[in-house]
């Protein structure tokens, strides 16, 4: 397979256009080619020579995949399988929302997960590798609703903090001028705290950050979040306390709910004292039951005094509703096991 355009910044391509004796504007005219214009074909590149478009696509192509597959819920949630480059030949999914004049792609930067979160099934399935910079934004391209699309998270398979460079370079891509030009106000990252990385995210983007919590307490969260041990939440949050969130920039916490586990009144308040003077924002999620799991979803009325006690306090907190459950795309259950063939599916 031909190396992808897709997913390169400018000084790359610079040095592309150089290896083919064209000027360093050539890199700019194919940057505007591939994320402006979203071509599909080098050859459609009209403004470089036939010569050059030529010598281009004998090494390199657009890239991108379409999907394999494409599930809809009865709510409208939109899943996607794509195939990728990594040699384990396992696909990542990725995931449309809409809402009313919204429409939110949950992106994948993983394929599978290094962390092993007991409740969650991209984390049952292993990890087989990272995604590259043109994978990531490849699945943004290859929904074929990009133009309808209004927000990113990167809350599906895998920790994004886990692949910095490759999603760090994505996301520059998202919101650099010379790419989609998107504003990083509609970019949420999602991690479980990996607690080197947090510096480096913050003074290189602007984008919104969401932690992984699911327990006030250290040992309890362990029983259920492995990295736990590694990067404790009490560390992570002493840590969100040197940085600046009381401008446009949210800090949110993800709080699944277990019955019996970590939705008491006891886990409320210290889930309060925890978060205490921290500008920030709290979304409760209903657990989505899985096999083998011994754990189940809270009940209603356990929910909703969870939350209304921690709003009381004056802690903003919201449930967030579930979506595309009936085909397997709710938070946690995204997990691919199928091999794919990148070399069977004609790129993007």
């Amino acid at each position: 397979m031909k190396e992808w355009l897709l997913g390169k910044n400018p000084d790359q391509l610079k040095q592309i256009a150089a290896s083919y004796g064209l000027p360093s504007f050539a890199a700019g005219q194919v940057a505007n080619w591939v994320y402006g214009r979203h071509v599909r074909e080098i050859e459609q590149m009209t403004n470089l020579s036939k010569t050059a478009r030529e010598k281009l696509a004998e090494t390199y192509q657009v890239g991108g995949f379409e999907p394999l597959q494409v599930q809809v819920a009865a709510d409208g949630t939109k899943k996607y399988l794509f195939p990728t480059l990594c040699g384990s030949g396992i696909g990542v999914e990725a995931v449309m929302i809409p809402e009313g004049d919204r429409a939110t792609l949950c992106l994948s930067s993983q394929v599978g997960c290094k962390l092993g979160c007991s409740f969650c099934m991209t984390g049952r399935m292993g990890f087989a590798g990272n995604l590259t910079a043109g994978e990531i934004v490849g699945q943004f391209l290859g929904t074929g609703e990009t133009d309808r699309l209004t927000n990113i998270v990167y809350m599906g398979m895998g920790e994004p903090l886990n692949n910095w460079d490759q999603v760090l370079r994505s996301l520059e891509i998202f919101t650099s001028d010379w790419g989609f030009a998107w504003s990083p106000r509609r970019i949420t990252v999602s991690t479980s705290g990996i607690l080197p990385v947090l510096d480096d995210f913050m003074a290189k983007t602007q984008a919104h950050l969401a932690i992984s919590l699911h327990s006030p307490y250290d040992e309890q969260r362990a029983q259920i979040m492995p990295v736990q041990k590694a990067y404790p939440i009490s560390s992570v949050i002493r840590k969100l306390r040197q940085y600046d969130f009381s401008g446009q920039r949210r800090l949110s916490f993800e709080y699944i709910l277990f019955e019996g586990f970590n939705d008491t009144q006891r886990h409320a308040a210290a889930l309060l004292q925890l978060l205490r003077g921290l500008e920030c924002r709290v979304n409760l999620i209903r657990f989505h039951a899985i096999e083998d799991f011994p754990m189940r979803p809270s009940s209603e009325p356990a929910v909703n005094a969870f939350m209304a006690r921690l709003n009381k306090a004056g802690q903003v907190a919201t449930v967030r509703a579930s979506r595309g459950e009936d085909i397997l795309a709710a938070c946690g259950q995204l997990s691919v096991k199928k091999k794919t063939n990148p070399d069977a599916t004609r790129g993007i």
